[in-house]
């Protein structure tokens, strides 16, 4: 007991003393500090008194699919910084091949007494995957916020980038540029921002594309190269790419087969994540506007949190394309 008071009194910056008359219940501290107390109990991986158990801790968990990705440390910033400012601890919580499922951290979430869920990307985004700890945490109450499109059925704030209006411009782009055969690299096929992207495409290319047209891969540098490996081999010059990580393994699928970038081949990537300025060539994509939806985000998860009805419906935003080295001027036949 005595370290465990020591450890919070440090944590928080108080005397052990008010940390004491926090944990007992008693008079005489501030409400800033009894749930500073209370946040650091959770934080440091106490169980709170049985008096105290049946409030929420100030702790929000931040679910997402991978940090590889660039985008998601990025969203990770955002969030994380725009909780802090509403007096919320952001708990991160990152799945890995063969660790923790994201079932596990809601399990987990839920044992600390969070105050809230935000999902920025995960399998409510998959319509073959499991749904059911999102129907656990809509059973218990628990306010959540999705960021990016989610399967229908889920009745959860969302804040999405509008993937339609995104291929819309990348197709335009390549159009502008004298493409004419245009190839797409898609995620799977359950995935739905990519299937809207895939029905944008369809309504760009006036109403049919075909299938030779559409690849479909896991969102990775690998899986981008192997995706667009195929689509070259069917003559394409250019690619529109669901990720910045896929447009990177088109880059080097075309270098493989001794086609330049973007003298051959013209490639467009998506989210306008990290260091896409300092590729070779620097990646023409659309940017998705992260701090807008990150804030956006957190106003919707504070609002629940705070008890008042909020809108359940998507909040679409507009992206931009950003034009770089990777698109040129289609070559002649």
């Amino acid at each position: 007991m005595t370290r465990r008071l020591a450890q919070v009194a440090k944590k928080v910056g108080v005397s052990e003393a008010t940390v004491s008359r926090v944990l007992n219940g008693k008079p005489g501290v501030s409400e800033a500090t009894r749930q500073s107390v209370l946040t650091a109990l959770d934080v440091l991986g106490y169980e709170r008194p049985t008096q105290l158990r049946g409030e929420r801790a100030r702790l929000v968990g931040l679910v997402l699919p991978e940090l590889q990705n660039p985008i998601f440390p990025a969203f990770a910033e955002v969030i994380g910084g725009a909780l802090a400012q509403q007096g919320l601890t952001p708990v991160l919580c990152t799945q890995t091949k063969g660790g923790v499922s994201e079932a596990d951290y809601v399990e987990l979430l839920l044992q600390q007494q969070v105050s809230g869920v935000v999902f920025a990307g995960g399998l409510y985004a998959q319509a073959d995957a499991p749904h059911d700890h999102y129907q656990l945490l809509a059973q218990r109450r628990i306010p959540v916020v999705l960021v990016n499109a989610a399967v229908d059925g889920l009745d959860f704030p969302c804040v999405a980038c509008d993937d339609a209006v995104a291929v819309e411009q990348s197709w335009r782009h390549l159009v502008s540029l004298g493409h004419e055969r245009i190839g797409l690299v898609l995620g799977p096929a359950d995935h739905i921002p990519s299937r809207r992207r895939l029905d944008a495409a369809v309504r760009a290319a006036g109403g049919t594309l075909a299938d030779e047209f559409v690849e479909r891969s896991m969102f990775s540098l690998e899986g981008g190269q192997a995706a667009a490996s195929r689509l070259l081999e069917r003559g394409v010059t250019g690619i529109v790419c669901a990720s910045d990580p896929l447009a990177l393994g088109a880059v080097r699928a075309a270098r493989r087969r001794g086609l330049r970038v973007p003298g051959d081949v013209s490639v467009v990537g998506y989210d306008d994540s990290a260091f896409m300025t300092c590729t070779e060539p620097p990646l023409t994509t659309v940017r998705q506007p992260i701090e807008a939806m990150g804030r956006a985000a957190v106003e919707l998860l504070n609002a629940q949190i705070q008890g008042s009805d909020v809108p359940h419906d998507e909040l679409l935003f507009e992206p931009e394309l950003v034009v770089r080295g990777s698109t040129a001027q289609a070559r002649e036949a």
